[in-house]
Order: structure tokens, then C-alpha cells, then sequence
């Protein structure tokens, strides 16, 4: 929520809640900013390619996607159907002020007075973080989430992925905030799993 660090880092593992906080923080300062925007590198798990898929390009991309649209409603849920600020999302996504977009899409684009969430950031390299990075204009924040234990490329690992990366070299920087969440939220099922499997 701090205007002066542009740059944030969240990493935990599965179920913390690490993209949940990350909308709800953005959706808290949306006045300061044009545009929210939602992105994620399109990574099939455990790189395993699913093959054709029917439709047009949003339809493709969707499912990839979805997890993002997921945490917008788990949001908006919580609001009373009669309430304002929960239908000010569906609004806004209407109006394009909450934009959902593979990162493939940001390439030569500079992006300013956005409020930029990028998902599962640990599927990217150093050179993918540095090129997000340079796209961002004046009135920017950038927030990168993952968790360095769930890649799903065999090209990196928890050392070379792009989001330890980021962390280690901007760790002492002013304008750089890292937040590690430790506790799942998500399931006495889904923590099990994190620490047993």
C-alpha cells in the first residue's frame, strides 16, 4: 500500500493467498491509478502441451486465465449482492479499468499510471522480469507473485527462475518490497499436501 515502493515481490507457497492480496491491494488504490492490470505467463503445468484448442483467441487463452477471474469473484463475494463496491468490479472490468492479459501481450508497450499484477511469476527467466520491468511508466506499480517451488518449465529452478531472481538482486533497493506469506489459506488438504508431497 506504500506509494513510495513501486516494485513488490510476494512469494509463498500454494493457498497463501499471494494473488488474492494482491487484487485486493490494487483494488483498494485503484483511484491512484488508470488501469489495473492482471497478467500471467501462459505455462501449461508441468509444461505438458494440451494441445488444439477451439475458438477464438480469448477462448484460448481463458483457461489459462481463469485462475485470475477466480480471485476477482472470491472478492466480489464478499460483498452483499446490493452493495456498490461489488458491482464496481464487474464495471470495471467492463469498462476495461481491470484489464486480464497474457504477458506475451506487453512486449514494446509502455505502461503508465498502471496498478500491474503479474501471476505466477516464478515460471518466468531474469531477462522475461527485466523486460516487464523496463515497460512500466511514470505512476507504476508493479507487483510479482509466485512460489519458487511450483515451476512448471524444466528450464528453471528455484535458483534461475526470474522471481528469486528479482528478490535477491533488488532486496536492499527503497523502491523494492518483498512479503513471503507462510501459512496456506486455502485448505487443511491443500497445506498437507504443500508439506507432505
Amino acid at each position: 500500500m506504500n506509494p513510495e515502493v513501486r516494485l513488490v515481490t510476494v512469494q509463498g507457497v500454494a493457498g497463501t493467498g499471494k494473488t488474492l492480496i494482491a487484487l485486493a491491494s490494487a483494488l483498494e488504490q485503484r483511484s491512484d491509478f488508470r488501469q489495473i492490470y492482471l497478467a500471467r505467463p501462459i505455462v501449461p503445468l508441468s509444461n505438458k502441451d494440451i494441445g488444439f484448442l477451439p475458438g477464438d483467441i480469448k477462448s484460448k487463452l481463458n483457461p489459462y486465465m481463469e485462475p485470475l477471474y477466480d480471485n476477482l469473484k472470491y472478492i466480489q463475494n464478499t460483498f452483499d449482492e446490493r452493495d456498490k463496491d461489488g458491482k464496481k468490479i464487474t464495471e470495471m472490468l467492463e469498462n476495461e479499468k481491470i484489464v486480464i492479459t497474457p504477458l506475451a501481450y506487453i512486449r514494446g508497450r509502455s505502461l503508465s499510471h498502471i496498478f500491474f499484477i503479474i501471476d505466477e511469476a516464478q515460471n518466468l527467466t531474469p531477462h522475461e522480469i527485466k523486460t516487464i520491468i523496463t515497460r512500466a511508466g511514470e505512476k507504476t506499480k508493479i507487483i510479482f507473485t509466485g512460489d519458487i517451488y511450483q515451476i512448471d518449465t524444466p528450464y528453471l529452478d528455484t535458483q534461475s527462475n526470474g522471481l528469486s531472481y528479482l528478490i535477491d538482486r533488488m532486496h536492499s533497493h527503497p523502491i523494492h518490497a518483498h512479503i513471503t506469506l507462510e501459512k496456506g489459506e486455502r485448505s487443511e488438504l491443500a497445506n498437507v499436501a504443500n508439506d507432505l508431497l
